[in-house]
């Protein structure tokens, strides 16, 4: 279930950043930010609202932030802990 979620997550990176790498070449553990995919502060909002709308969560502004933006893994534990909350 967690590598069928983080499967997700890169898809929807990729996707919805347009980025020109395929899902299967992010690496789960590595930055999202800076040095890893180079992600800036405009891609944190675009992924925000991916994240909202392919997986039904609602993401607060004080909940996004480098802990959970960190990587694929930590956004993988976010968003299934957010599902087990709202349902």
């Amino acid at each position: 279930m967690a590598e069928e979620l983080e499967n997700k997550i890169k898809e929807l990176i990729v996707k919805r950043l347009k980025l020109e790498i395929k899902p299967e070449e992010i690496d789960s553990s590595a930055p999202l930010f800076g040095t890893g995919l180079g992600l800036d502060s405009i891609d944190a909002l675009e992924l925000v609202v991916g994240l909202e709308q392919e997986f039904g969560i609602r993401v607060k502004d004080e909940e996004v932030g480098k802990e959970i933006f960190a990587s694929v893994n930590t956004l993988a534990g976010y968003v299934k802990k957010k599902q087990e909350e709202e349902r």
